[in-house]
């Protein structure tokens, strides 16, 4: 019976881990897909700049937010 249980909590834990680590991963993703595409439009068209960064910041904030709303919950499971 123990065992079960420490068995049950330890999947808690493990199941917290990867699902703050893949909230982590994904934002890392958007984070970057953001600021490439960002790069490449103010390349192309210079005299937006302002307004396309102000965007991406904007943007890669909701992810953020996002992502650490996930890990909150991931969190949250383990009690």
């Amino acid at each position: 019976m123990i065992t079960a249980l420490l068995a049950a909590e330890g999947l808690a834990n493990l199941g917290a881990a990867v699902g703050a680590g893949l909230a982590a991963i994904g934002a890392g993703i958007g984070i970057g897909k953001i600021g490439g595409s960002a790069m490449d439009a103010m390349a192309r068209q210079p005299e937006v700049m302002n307004k396309l960064f102000t965007n991406m910041i904007v943007a890669a904030a909701l992810i953020e937010g996002v992502a650490l709303f996930a890990a909150v919950i991931a969190f949250l499971c383990i009690g």
